[in-house]
């Protein structure tokens, strides 16, 4: 078997694929790639089994066509250092694949492609395959709904529904969820009309694959079942294992009386939480802000080292005067993700959340962040 590809080709698609594999694995051949050749085109698949992602690579100079697996870390650094050129990838009769170009020859010890773990046969172990929902997303779209969301993923084993990005999806709109219980994030884009009602919880493993692997103008295919998701385009296919159960209903915790509405230039805002985040209790990360009609006065401190720091910053308020404290690093975040000029929050008294906007949404979507306060004794 043998075929020729440029380095930098191969190495752009391997360093891909090679997301997918974890860095220790139950099964030694999944830290290999499975690589496939037929005619003249090369598969290279990469696996942790509950999720597998595939590139498609034309290839010339082809003779012969099989399977094999190859290191998958190894091959990849290699390819890394070697000079933008043509390679030759050949493998003997004895297993053995050696990758060869002007000036140099490097051998690796092939395992046979027979070997690797199907992940079409384990989808499912052996149960009923759901009847499958297919509709088609520009890939822009997915994964500008994962950015917006995944840092409010939640963390903790004990609610596993909340460790992942629930797609809620309509027939005229696509809708992204994110809560860890102490924020939500709720993203919805109706440029895109997927056609069906249907829904999945993403983890988070297959939706930072999904964000760096897909991405640019062209659409994406995307097929859910119950248990599994495949989504491709004409170089990647991915399957994904999802999580299964019934996501919270966000919508109820959403609050609608939140009649206080606050303005403020997002980076003056940014930076200065920022700078008097620096002072909280570690612990602890509660940052107070006292608004007022025109300023907001933003205070912490860290009583354990005697050290405290206030600052002040512009703003337009609807109301008299409200105190209110927040997570400094959650407010980071949520500063971070909202891009426009100017930010809105929608507050109504301590004690409930607040609604984190942007002054002014990209036409066909909206974003929405709940943050919920903490206790703040006084000012």
């Amino acid at each position: 078997m043998k075929f020729n590809v440029p380095s930098k080709t191969l190495y752009t698609y391997t360093s891909a694929v090679g997301k997918v594999i974890n860095s220790k694995n139950a099964l030694m051949v999944l830290n290999n790639f499975l690589m496939t050749l037929e005619g003249d085109t090369l598969t290279i698949t990469g696996s942790d089994v509950e999720n597998a992602l595939t590139a498609r690579i034309p290839v010339t100079g082809v003779e012969g066509s099989g399977s094999f697996c190859v290191e998958a870390r190894r091959l990849t650094d290699l390819l890394k250092e070697i000079p933008e050129q043509g390679i030759t990838v050949e493998v003997d009769k004895q297993s053995n694949v050696h990758v060869v170009y002007s000036s140099g020859r490097y051998d690796f010890v092939a395992i046979d492609g027979a070997d690797y773990p199907d992940y079409k046969k384990e989808d499912n172990n052996g149960e009923p395959v759901a009847e499958p929902v297919s509709f088609t997303c520009p890939a822009a779209v997915f994964t500008k709904g994962l950015e917006n969301t995944m840092f409010a993923v939640g963390t903790d084993d004990y609610r596993p529904l909340m460790m992942g990005v629930f797609l809620d999806i309509r027939e005229d709109q696509i809708t992204f969820v994110a809560t860890d219980t102490r924020k939500l994030v709720k993203y919805s884009d109706s440029t895109v009309r997927p056609g069906v009602h249907t829904s999945c919880i993403l983890p988070v493993k297959p939706a930072s694959i999904l964000r760096t692997v897909f991405s640019g103008d062209e659409d994406l295919q995307i097929t859910m079942t119950g248990k599994s998701a495949t989504i491709c385009n004409d170089t990647y296919t991915f399957n994904c294992r999802l999580i299964q159960g019934r996501f919270p209903d966000y919508n109820r915790v959403i609050p609608r009386a939140n009649n206080l509405t606050l303005t403020v230039d997002r980076l003056t805002f940014l930076n200065a939480v920022r700078r008097v985040g620096l002072f909280v209790d570690p612990g602890y990360g509660l940052e107070k802000f006292r608004i007022t009609a025109d300023s907001i006065e933003l205070k912490s401190e860290d009583n354990n080292l005697m050290m405290s720091a206030r600052e002040q910053v512009p703003c337009s308020f609807t109301g008299d005067q409200l105190v209110i404290g927040f997570s400094a690093p959650f407010m980071l975040e949520i500063l971070n993700t909202i891009t426009t000029t100017d930010v809105v929050v929608n507050l109504s008294d301590p004690g409930r959340p607040g609604i984190f906007r942007p002054s002014e949404d990209t036409e066909g979507t909206e974003l929405l962040m709940l943050l919920m306060p903490m206790t703040v004794g006084e000012f």
